[in-house]
Parts: structure tokens; C-alpha cells; sequence
């Protein structure tokens, strides 16, 4: 599996997001990348089946909400996300889920024609597709985080929780920890305080775009 580039933390310092890679996530995700100075994608943690990491929310064909899903192979439920895999014949498979939406080919642009060829590109790693898209995102939006996976980091793989996230963010000596939404349930302020570190969480997302495929909609350019 591709990993992310070797780098120099010794003299860097500031905000770190920490989040599961997903399925071109919902509009409000990318706040983590315009927002941290590094954003980890956390890969060495266990998959979750209900979550986003495999699949994005998208407009059916009759308009109602479905899910747009990659194929993957089937593995033991306890499988950490930078060990998924792509079913064997899984470039077939996504091609025929796509054809199901045809609004995904309406956009027009450069952005619209840079996600599409993302979404049609050869398949290796689930990583390396998921990263792939976040990159290609970010990169379209010019947001300015730095993108490393948490499984290239030196992060004692008996830590649990909360207390994994705080030795990434001490891994890049960071200052802090930016969370979702969500991460208020997870993550205490006076735990991360005793690391000498801050921890702030972003505000519930209201923004129309339940996945970024749908800027692509009615040929609307996403840049």
C-alpha cells in the first residue's frame, strides 16, 4: 500500500484535524482541510460498515437520496481501514453503479472533468482512491492543510480513543486538535488540556451538499 512521503515535524506547529477518509464526504468535511494545518486521514482504526468511508449520499435517478457505494471485498469485520480492498472485479462493478446516475456527467468544466476522471480511474488501493479524491478536492479549493495518513505516523497501535488522537497530534507537534461535529461525543477538552494541547469542534454543517457529486448536478461547476 502507497504510503504518504516521508516529512520533517521538528519545527512545525499548529492545528491538526484528525478524520476517516471518506467517499466524497458531505460539503461541510472539507472545513477540517480549510481550517487545520495538517489534516490526518485515519486509516488505522477499524472500519465501520454504517459509515461514510465506502460510500457517499447521492441524488437516485427518481431524485430520492441513495447511497452510491464502492465495491469492496469482503473481509473480517474487524478489518482496519488501510487494510480494505477493492472486489476483483471492481472497476466493472463501479462503472455500472455510476451509469446508474447520469447527472454525475452533466457538469461542465474542469473540476467536473477532473472528478469524473478520478471516479473512472484504475483501482489498487481503497486508500489511495479515498486519499486521491480528498487530494483532488482540497487541491481544487486550494485548501491549505498538509494530507498525511495516521498509519504512517510512529502511533502506539495499543492506544485507544481519544488517547490515539492525541499522540497523532503530538506525532506532528501540533498545538491542537480540530474535531467535527460528532467529536463532542469522543473527545474531552480538560483530557487534551493535561497534554498541554487545545481542542476545538466545528459547528453542525447546514450547507446544501450532502456529497460534493452533487455540485456536478444540473452541470453546476464545483470549482
Amino acid at each position: 500500500m502507497q504510503r504518504s512521503p516521508a516529512f520533517d515535524t521538528s519545527a512545525r506547529d499548529g492545528v491538526v484535524a484528525v478524520m476517516q477518509p471518506y467517499f466524497y464526504p458531505y460539503g461541510g468535511y472539507y472545513r477540517l482541510l480549510a481550517e487545520a494545518d495538517w489534516f490526518v486521514i485515519f486509516d488505522c482504526v477499524q472500519f465501520n460498515r454504517r459509515g461514510r468511508v465506502h460510500r457517499c449520499e447521492v441524488h437516485g435517478p427518481q431524485g430520492k437520496p441513495e447511497w452510491l457505494t464502492l465495491p469492496l471485498a469482503h473481509q473480517p469485520r474487524d478489518v482496519l481501514i488501510r487494510n480494505l480492498a477493492f472486489a476483483g472485479p471492481a472497476r466493472a462493478e463501479l462503472d455500472r453503479r455510476l451509469r446508474r446516475h447520469e447527472w454525475l456527467t452533466a457538469g461542465r468544466g474542469y473540476a467536473a472533468e477532473a472528478v469524473l476522471d478520478h471516479l473512472h480511474q484504475p483501482l489498487s488501493g481503497v486508500v489511495d482512491f479515498l486519499e486521491a479524491g480528498l487530494r483532488l478536492v482540497a487541491d481544487l479549493h486550494t485548501l491549505p492543510a498538509k494530507i498525511v495518513r495516521s498509519s504512517s505516523l510512529a502511533i502506539d497501535t495499543s492506544l485507544r480513543g481519544q488517547d490515539r488522537v492525541i499522540a497523532i497530534v503530538q506525532a506532528l507537534n501540533g498545538s491542537a486538535h480540530l474535531a467535527s461535529p460528532g467529536g463532542r461525543k469522543l473527545y474531552s477538552q480538560a483530557v487534551f488540556a493535561e497534554e498541554g494541547l487545545s481542542l476545538d469542534f466545528l459547528a453542525p454543517y447546514h450547507g446544501p451538499h450532502v456529497s460534493v457529486l452533487h455540485a456536478l448536478h444540473a452541470g453546476t461547476n464545483i470549482s
